[in-house]
């Protein structure tokens, strides 16, 4: 390893003398940052990596990309910092905001030690600086790192060093973009309906997504993205954002009238919510920056680095079968082991009962925040019985929790009515029929920790689904009267970690009333997210689309539903309902007791072929493409030595024009020669030339140049249904 400590007397000067120039670069991706002696540093460049540079060079670089003087602006412009200052000139949105009691408010850092860690044998390193301010009595560090897979990771921490408190209101960091990036691209959406894309130019102003819930938000920007006009999935160069943060957030898309482009992230402070005591620090959370050419790129930075973390799930994604659109409160032990069973013949490895097992919970009005087993239903040793019959089929026994909210009409409510988040002098409006039990309160927190963990400890629980089914709204702290988002946020994130270490092995999922929690904060303490509570397969492919652009296949639950949708109404064949949740970690969400003989048989056929393919879908390179004006979507799952391949089509909407083209196979070695074959339970119906092309019964033969750029003619499908293609490298 390789580090530079360099010592900055931080002495007051009008001209900024320079430390030095950093480049950190992995994966084809380079920053280059210029750090100056008495400013904070400044992003020269962020994108392809341009190559070793020599220190003529890396000067060089500082000096073509000045601007000249504006007119009508400060006669010694400075360049916009990672963390924005009002001191330099710069009127756009500053990274920090604070003040002690109306003074302070306006701080300049300068740079006391700078240090740079590189290894030879390993891409990327880090840069931390340390800066202060003796006149406003604070202290700031900055971490930049480049991760081997591409991605840039910012944060930074802020300490008072004054004698009096200090109110911290905003701390947050920024990336620049190129002049080029004229469109921003994020997300919106809705419970059932997440992670719907949208696009507007990246005109001058603030395009500023605030996440207010408390939580992460089904409306979440996720992916915050400024890029080349028409990016798509194969090209343009996009520049993303990620706040890795489960509670209040703020991301930025930023043009100023002085020509910089800025992507901002950070956590939403609410008032009053952090104030430093003296000697006291506020660390801000990761935020993670993404440069690729085409959406497919930026996607799967996110994927190698979530890949390669060591607490990333390293065995087989099991089948998950969940009874809550099965049963709802309904629990019978009579009803709910015919299910066990019908579970274990069609290959299911996981069964979770979910709500409605605990004190008086028999609706969603009563009982929440008591973690008891209920008497009434599953007493009397049922409980246990269920388990066994659960662990005797070979599976895994999961149960659903939601630990942070409570039902007024709950004995924990009833005892403790200071554990409830508030405003003096009055609840917050219901949600759900639920209010906030408060976590950073030390015994409310202690109460929810050791009642899970008694309970995953005496049933040998293997799996957790842990729901968050409400936004924070006038979340206050009974003990300070101050908002308390931000502390219910550490406190949640304190509580899974503790929960984890005293139950290893434990695996556990973040559910949000569906996908309002899905963000790679609660990704550093759970092994899976529910990406919505639609489990509609026409509306899935579009979730489980957008969801791919942060997170890899093997941590998006998706399962196959009734023939009926329960959110939308909506039927669709089981090949569609499957097929869609290949592309994911997939389960069943369907009350098996209703499915016919035939039904059964083919949902054990889809299963198998689930698991079949998983080790590539989990494991391999996400490929999505749009064809057809939209018409036709294509996922594909590239092994990374592209030794092999599956890939899905799907007809969303019925095109102006039939048949379709060829559809070409992206992503293959060109050189190489590959067997094509149609792949799942249904390519070996009956073969009607109507339908399938002439080479769909024998196979193809093809090198990857040929596939990739000239493709191959898929059946015609119906809306909503899909073909699959698995394709091997011949030996």
């Amino acid at each position: 390893m390789r580090t530079t400590l360099v010592d900055v007397d931080g002495r007051q000067g009008s001209t900024a003398h320079h430390v030095g120039r950093v480049r950190l670069a992995a994966s084809g991706v380079a920053l280059i940052i210029e750090v100056p002696e008495d400013a904070l540093p400044t992003v020269v460049h962020w994108g392809a990596d341009p190559g070793p540079l020599s220190g003529e060079d890396l000067s060089a670089a500082t000096r073509s990309t000045r601007p000249p003087f504006a007119s009508n602006g400060v006669d010694a412009p400075l360049p916009v910092a990672l963390l924005p200052e009002g001191w330099t000139g710069w009127t756009g949105t500053p990274g920090i905001s604070g003040h002690r009691r109306g003074a302070d408010w306006s701080p300049r850092f300068q740079p006391t030690s700078v240090i740079v860690e590189t290894r030879e044998d390993v891409p990327g390193g880090h840069l931390e600086i340390h800066a202060a301010d003796a006149l406003t009595c604070l202290k700031l560090s900055v971490r930049i790192e480049m991760l081997p897979s591409g991605l840039v990771r910012l944060r930074a921490t802020l300490e008072n060093t004054g004698a009096t408190p200090y109110m911290l209101d905003a701390l947050q960091l920024a990336l620049p973009v190129p002049t080029r990036a004229d469109e921003v691209l994020d997300l919106a959406g809705r419970w059932s309906k997440e992670r719907v894309p949208q696009r507007r130019a990246f005109t001058v102003g603030a395009h500023t997504r605030e996440g207010r819930h408390g939580r992460t938000g089904a409306d979440a920007a996720t992916l915050l993205i400024a890029a080349e006009a028409g990016v798509d999935f194969d090209r343009g160069d996009a520049w993303g954002m990620h706040v890795a943060f489960s509670g209040n957030h703020r991301s930025i898309a930023e043009r100023a009238f002085t020509g910089e482009r800025l992507l901002y992230g950070g956590e939403l402070l609410l008032p009053g919510e952090v104030e430093l005591e003296p000697s006291e620090s506020y660390e801000s959370p990761w935020v993670y920056g993404a440069y690729g050419h085409g959406l497919d790129e930026v996607a799967v930075r996110f994927h190698d680095y979530l890949r390669a973390r060591p607490a990333h799930p390293r065995t087989a994604r099991p089948v998950v079968m969940n009874v809550w659109e099965a049963l709802y409160f309904e629990h019978d032990l009579a009803r709910v082991v015919p299910l066990v069973e019908l579970a274990s013949r069609v290959g299911v490895e996981r069964f979770v009962l979910d709500d409605g097992w605990f004190g008086s919970r028999r609706d969603d009005r009563s009982g929440l925040g008591d973690w008891t087993i209920a008497e009434e239903i599953w007493g009397d040793g049922r409980f246990e019985r269920l388990v066994s019959a659960v662990k005797d089929h070979g599976m895994e026994f999961g149960l659903w929790f939601e630990p942070e909210m409570v039902n007024l009409d709950s004995d924990i409510a009833r005892a403790h009515p200071e554990w409830l988040l508030q405003v003096p002098g009055r609840l917050p409006v219901e949600a759900r029929h639920q209010q906030v039990l408060d976590l950073a309160h030390p015994e409310a927190f202690e109460h929810i920790r050791s009642s899970i963990v008694a309970l995953v400890q005496r049933y040998d629980i293997d799996f957790i689904k842990w729901d968050h089914n409400r936004d924070l709204v006038d979340a206050g702290s009974t003990r300070t009267g101050r908002a308390g988002v931000h502390a219910q946020t550490m406190a949640a994130y304190r509580l899974l970690d503790e929960i984890r270490l005293a139950c290893p092995g434990l695996e556990i999922e973040s559910c949000s009333s569906g996908g309002a929690r899905v963000d790679l904060g609660i990704l550093e303490r759970t092994d899976r997210v529910w990406a919505s509570d639609c489990i509609d397969p026409h509306e899935r492919q579009q979730i489980q689309r957008w969801t791919a652009q942060l997170l890899p296949p093997e941590l998006v639950g998706s399962h196959i539903g009734a023939e009926r949708a329960h959110t939308t109404g909506r039927k669709n064949d089981l090949s569609f309902r499957a097929a869609t949740a290949l592309f994911g970690s997939l389960g069943v969400e369907w009350d098996l007791s209703s499915a016919s003989a035939a039904e059964l048989d083919e949902l054990s056929s889809w299963i198998a072929f689930y698991k079949q393919t998983r080790q590539l879908v989990h494991t391999g390179r996400v490929v999505r493409r749009s064809l057809e004006g939209g018409d036709v979507w294509m996922t594909a799952a590239i092994a990374p030595d592209q030794s092999e391949a599956l890939y899905q089509v799907v007809l969303r909407e019925r095109h102006v024009t039939w048949p379709l083209g060829a559809v070409r196979l992206p992503g293959l070695r060109p050189t190489a020669r590959y067997r094509v074959r149609p792949a799942g339970p249904d390519a070996e119906s009956q073969i009607d030339p109507r339908i399938h092309p002439g080479w769909w019964g024998e196979g193809l033969i093809a090198t990857g140049a040929m596939l990739g750029e000239i493709g191959v003619q898929i059946p015609a499908l119906a809306v909503d249904h899909a073909v699959h293609l698995r394709v091997e490298e011949l030996s």
